[in-house]
């Protein structure tokens, strides 16, 4: 087993030491750290419970987890997607993927080869039955201009309010994840005479932290204006003592704002994506839309880069701005999304 296999955090199932006199394979505690600390949050600790729990699987079945067989790997994607969730529901394929994708991982860091060919055509015959049966991919519906509009007309003329507004208008004009969107510091804000510059200082598809500035331009309506929203949330903030540290905090059941004298919230009361989640939620439910409780942080995501594709945005620029690869086929997504009406084969052959 190579250095790296141990790597992530917590990794320390099956620890092999160097062999004696390999001191080239050797690691000091200081770039072990700085090593682990190169993976992905959270996708580390997504490839953590999913690693513990192909373990804790092998060992009830008494299989070798590392090195295992293909026929191993099969009869866990299978046990996978007979056994239920906490939900009650079977799971979806994306996540016997991301739990295969896991085990490839592991033996990938340790030096070995696994052959999946068998696990990944049962994880396609999995696909197949779940088609069969009508499931289909569950996805947070896009939260296109109306829609933003009707989300933002819930928000009260509050402290609170204005901080959801913040959230609505950033989230869709950044195109934002909620990743990018829960880790922005007011310092990551700058107002200019053309609109605001925002440091995404690192995303999902930019591990390295090289970071990129995005610029949002003034809008044409006042109360959906990214720009100003931001502008009068700067202002709140300033006039609660607030000028630096998280951007989206936490708000109590007062209306007291994190981080301010009197505040019911420990620490910098940064606001997580869950909590970004129950604020698109909670606005689509106010506002009557269908299946309000599948609207997140996404919608607004989604939404953007919906409504630029349909107002003619290349697949470029829809892509450097909302920080995907031109190739991404979510982006294409989002673009076959907006065509199918505008480029419709049906469209005005007479009937």
């Amino acid at each position: 087993m190579t250095e790296l296999a141990r790597l992530e955090p917590h990794a320390d199932t099956f620890p092999l030491p160097a062999p004696a006199g390999m001191a080239d394979r050797d690691l000091s505690e200081a770039a072990r750290v700085r090593v682990a600390g190169g993976f992905a949050e959270n996708t580390s600790r997504a490839y953590q419970r999913d690693w513990e729990t192909f373990i804790t699987w092998s060992a009830a079945h008494a299989r070798s987890p590392l090195p295992a067989t293909p026929e191993t790997v099969a009869e866990y994607v299978t046990h996978l997607a007979g056994t239920p969730t906490r939900r009650g529901t079977l799971p979806a394929p994306s996540t016997i993927e991301r739990a295969l994708a896991c085990i490839q991982s592991r033996h990938k860091k340790a030096g070995f080869s696994l052959n999946a060919e068998f696990a990944r055509l049962a994880l396609r015959n999995y696909r197949k039955e779940r088609a069969a049966t009508g499931h289909r991919t569950r996805k947070a519906p896009p939260a296109e201009l109306t829609v933003l509009r009707a989300l933002v007309d819930t928000t009260a003329p509050t402290l609170l309010g204005l901080r959801d507004r913040v959230v609505l208008l950033l989230g869709f004009a950044l195109m934002g994840r909620r990743s990018e969107l829960a880790a922005l510091d007011i310092a990551d804000l700058t107002i200019t005479s053309d609109g605001l510059e925002v440091a995404i200082r690192r995303s999902k598809t930019d591990q390295d932290a090289v970071g990129e500035m995005v610029p949002l331009p003034y809008g044409s309506h006042p109360e959906t204006c990214p720009v100003r929203v931001v502008q009068a949330w700067l202002a709140a903030l300033e006039t609660h003592g607030v000028t630096e540290g998280p951007l989206l905090r936490a708000i109590d059941r007062h209306g007291r704002l994190s981080g301010t004298p009197g505040a019911t919230m420990r620490g910098t009361g940064r606001m997580s994506g869950d909590g970004l989640n129950q604020i698109v939620r909670r606005a689509a439910e106010k506002a009557g839309l269908k299946d309000a409780h599948t609207y997140t942080a996404h919608s607004l995501r989604a939404g953007g880069a919906t409504a630029a594709a349909k107002a003619g945005a290349s697949v470029s620029a829809i892509a450097r701005h909302g920080r995907w690869s031109d190739k991404s086929p979510v982006v294409h997504g989002y673009i076959r999304a907006a065509d199918k009406w505008r480029d419709n084969p049906m469209r005005g052959v007479g009937l």
